[in-house]
């Protein structure tokens, strides 16, 4: 089964979303000159098949998103759905002569898309959102005789009916007289109201999904760069520097000495031009 099919199977209503992000995060980054070679494809011949190897390659972008927004109580499969929708209008937008990355241009329509879903789901996510909620909800909105907050006699009355203890007739009678907030207050109308709206609190911002994704494709590329330089030594060489810088427990110059029945000076002798060549081989593979 190809890798497109797999992601859209795991990602529908009887798929698994867990099994969706791990495939997802299977599916290698393009670097910048395959990504250009994708776009100009796209932009110039519309290569259909270009463009979805540049909306496959990015899919765990969107993933890295829609976990920034979980905050709203929404499916994390709804929102990524929803994110990869605004990431196939980025891809056919995407302009490769304008001189950025794709993933920079694509997070605005992949966020606009989101918060449109949040939006339309927003109030009742707020109110009711399990169907033992939204039984309360409309008996309770019956069953209420004013506007006013109900005595506690009225509140024990609606439980007894309704089966409920008296303390989740409160909570409902709370969340219906809750007012909707803006997701986005429109800018310099208000700026108090502006700084407390859902968009500006409920996003981690600290968990920037760009910059995850770069520190995380980073290191893997930096521990594949260190094994592939460190097989490059001799045995010796490399149980040196395994002992003396990657083991929990390092040993020292004398432990390795009398390891190979060498003077503590030869080991520090090995140990540098062991480094010396591990520094040049991930230059030359970077």
């Amino acid at each position: 089964m190809s890798t497109s099919l797999r992601v859209v199977e795991q990602l529908s209503p009887g798929g698994n979303v867990n099994a969706y992000v791990q495939t997802v995060g299977t599916i290698p980054i393009l670097n910048a000159e395959e990504e250009r070679a994708l776009a100009e494809r796209l932009f110039y011949q519309n290569d259909l098949e270009a463009a979805r190897q540049l909306v496959l390659s990015h899919l765990r972008f969107v993933v890295h998103i829609a976990k920034s927004y979980s905050g709203y109580g929404l499916p994390l499969s709804d929102l990524i759905q929803e994110g990869n929708v605004g990431l196939m209008k980025a891809v056919k937008r995407f302009d490769p002569t304008v001189g950025v990355r794709l993933v920079s241009f694509a997070v605005h329509w992949i966020k606009a898309e989101m918060h449109e879903f949040i939006l339309r789901n927003w109030r009742i996510v707020k109110v009711a959102t399990t169907k033992a909620q939204r039984k309360l909800f409309f008996n309770l909105r019956s069953q209420k005789k004013g506007l006013s907050w109900m005595s506690n006699d009225e509140v024990d009355a609606v439980a007894k009916d309704l089966g409920v203890d008296s303390a989740v007739v409160r909570q409902m009678e709370g969340r219906m007289a809750a007012t909707d907030t803006a997701f986005d207050a429109p800018l310099g109308e208000d700026e108090e109201l502006s700084s407390w709206s859902p968009s500006q609190y409920l996003e981690d911002e600290e968990a920037d999904p760009a910059l995850q994704l770069e520190a995380s494709n980073w290191e893997e590329s930096a521990q594949r760069q260190l094994h592939q330089a460190l097989s490059a030594l001799d045995e010796r060489s490399r149980d040196i520097l395994a002992q003396r810088w990657l083991a929990d427990e390092k040993a020292t110059l004398h432990d390795l000495a009398a390891k190979y029945d060498v003077s503590a000076e030869r080991i520090r002798q090995l140990e540098k031009n062991a480094m010396k060549k591990v520094r040049e081989a991930i230059t030359l593979i970077a």
